[in-house]
């Protein structure tokens, strides 16, 4: 666009300039010109990375004036990292820079399945590591006493157990309470399955989808939710949408974070 001065001489107008946004995860942003809107989940050289509410994801240049922040023209910019800041492990602890992994511990920690293991590796990996804590998985809880005694659990190798759908009047709530040595800790979740530990807004779906009595309900929650009759696959999708601990419930964090203060206690 063209000002003229008071001469008459032609003048061309500079653009407005806008401000510059970090572009830090979960931002949500609008593309200019285009009809995506997403929060950001990315963000590497030159690029973001966006994903929208049903968890679709698409990568776009860090161009000027590219995108819109609450209606506002922005020019995204990739986050500065001051290294005076401490990184985070997904569990929200503080990271130990070059920490080597401790000798394994002779406590443990069980849980009932490779599902839950997994997640608790994902979320609290680089924890268990420094700490020395082993987690293992039984494939079901039924034979837990005789677990337990073989474990032979002791002030110096304690046990902690995380049990799924611990709820009161449960099968599982009574094969933990038959447990009652002083060196085990059960603790565990509402859940049916570990699955639904993790916070339905991971998933881009609104809440978990309720599965009639006497259906299997993993297959049941794959139908619900369009997705095929593939439990192993289904996992997986689940999985790679947890990033952090913000991910999970607050009854399954606080379930892990108490069986590691147990096994890992002087």
């Amino acid at each position: 666009m063209r000002e003229y001065s008071p001469d008459l001489t032609p003048q061309w107008k500079r653009p407005k300039a806008v401000p510059e946004v970090a572009a830090e995860p979960d931002l949500v942003v609008e593309v200019a010109g285009g009809d995506f809107c997403g929060a950001v989940v990315a963000c590497e050289a030159g690029t973001v990375t966006l994903e929208d509410r049903f968890g679709k994801r698409r990568v776009f240049p860090l161009e000027p004036r590219g995108f819109l922040l609450d209606g506002a023209v922005v020019t995204l910019v990739r986050p500065s990292r001051s290294p005076s800041a401490p990184r985070r492990t997904a569990s929200g602890s503080i990271a130990v820079p070059g920490a080597r992994a401790r000798v394994a511990r002779a406590g443990r920690i069980y849980v009932e399945g490779r599902h839950d293991a997994e997640l608790v590796e994902k979320v609290w990996g680089d924890d268990l590591r420094i700490e020395g804590v082993v987690v293992e998985y039984l494939e079901g809880i039924d034979d837990l006493p005789a677990i337990v005694a073989d474990f032979a659990p002791g002030p110096d190798a304690r046990l902690g157990i995380l049990v799924d759908h611990l709820v009161p009047g449960s099968k599982e709530s009574r094969i933990a309470a038959s447990v009652t040595s002083p060196d085990v800790l059960i603790v565990g979740h509402p859940y049916v399955d570990v699955w639904q530990a993790v916070k339905p807004s991971a998933l881009g779906i609104p809440a978990w989808p309720v599965v009639p009595r006497g259906q299997d309900w993993k297959t049941g929650i794959c139908r619900a939710l369009g997705w095929p009759d593939n439990t192993g696959a289904a996992w997986r999708h689940i999985l790679s949408r947890v990033t952090s601990y913000k991910d999970l419930e607050p009854t399954l964090l606080g379930s892990v974070e108490h069986l590691i203060d147990h096994v890992t206690a002087p």
